[in-house]
């Protein structure tokens, strides 16, 4: 079946065909890639949280390629795409990915050698001239799975990141972290330019880590973000957080009621553009601190920051014909962005 054959109910949020998980990878994979490539052309974010994005995103492709994987011989499960605002994989699957591998001596074990499964294939194709029943296949994807597929290169509800040190900066720290919010089932990167007081970064470090993980692994107001763990830490001193929202994903396997992806499906269903077109949406919000107050008693007080939220920045990365699409149809949409849909290559199917 070739790509242009596959169709997609507007109802459905499940990858039912081994054709259609391969153009769905191929459009997040492609899709990912171009943004990073594009940011980094823009100058969107500054260096080092370009090179943390990075790794974030490396770590989401690896998990989609564990996902095919899993599902490509599969015939009782399938993979399902997020019903919101997402055309990402509904964060139950990145869970149940997870939970697999803490289970891999169990499910490993229920399974034939892989020395055996390759003589029955050998034999089925050689002295019977009959093709691979899909229960052998099943087993054999599920060998590939289990012994090749990382736990610790997995996508997680929360990711942390390391504390690095900026030189020459009035802000010497900066750390990261990544969360894959339950409620709108996307990845967001976060990042903290702070100092410290009365401590060291060997001494907090793990203090720091706990609080982020207590009161930062979920998706809220940058304020409330901010505040959460200028309280958590009262040795820390935050300057700056920012959160940045890797989607919505547009694309012929997205269902939400967005405008951009109605607008694609519709084209899509047109044939005005083709079927693995797709835009990727991109937030940004910051708090800056610009100022500080004192809370408490006299014996505990703390010093807080006074946090000012700056303009969301909105982003649209999109191939040309699909940037001609919404300048067509949603102008007013369009420039109401940060800059302009930022061009990025097409999908070559």
């Amino acid at each position: 079946m070739g790509i242009n054959q596959i169709v997609t109910p507007l109802d459905s949020a499940v990858l039912e065909t081994k054709e259609q998980y391969k153009v769905y990878f191929k459009i997040v994979t492609h899709a990912f890639e171009e943004m990073l490539q594009a940011m980094d052309r823009e100058k969107i974010c500054h260096a080092i949280e370009l090179s943390f994005l990075q790794q974030y995103c490396d770590l989401i492709t690896y998990s989609l390629e564990a996902f095919r994987v899993k599902y490509l011989y599969d015939e009782d499960e399938k993979m399902k795409i997020d019903l919101t605002e997402s055309g990402l994989p509904n964060y139950l699957e990145f869970r149940y990915l997870y939970n697999d591998l803490e289970l891999r001596k169990e499910h490993i074990a229920k399974l034939p050698s892989k020395e055996k499964l390759q003589q029955e294939f050998l034999e089925q194709l050689l002295k019977y001239k009959e093709p691979i029943p899909k229960r052998k296949l099943q087993q054999a994807a599920s060998i590939v799975y289990y012994n090749s597929v990382q736990r610790n290169y997995i996508f997680r509800k929360f990711v942390q990141g390391k504390i690095v040190r900026i030189e020459n900066s009035d802000t010497p720290y900066v750390v990261s972290w990544a969360f894959y919010d339950v409620t709108h089932n996307r990845p967001f990167v976060c990042f903290m330019y702070f100092d410290l007081h009365k401590t060291t970064v060997g001494e907090y470090t793990e203090t720091i880590y706990e609080a982020i993980e207590q009161v930062a692994d979920r998706n809220m107001s940058i304020e409330m973000m901010a505040y959460g763990i200028d309280k958590k830490l009262p040795k820390l001193h935050p300057k700056q957080v920012k959160k940045i929202d890797l989607g919505p994903l547009h694309n012929v396997f997205a269902k939400d009621e967005l405008t951009l992806t109605h607008v694609l499906l519709e084209a899509i269903v047109k044939k005005t553009v083709d079927l693995h077109a797709f835009a990727m949406s991109l937030e940004i919000e910051t708090c800056v601190s610009t100022d500080s107050v004192s809370e408490g008693s006299i014996f505990s007080k703390q010093e807080l920051q006074v946090w000012e939220t700056q303009r969301t920045k909105t982003y649209v990365f999109c191939p040309h014909r699909v940037m001609q699409l919404y300048y067509d149809k949603i102008p007013e949409t369009m420039n109401r962005l940060t800059v302009p849909p930022i061009e990025i290559e097409t999908l070559v199917p």
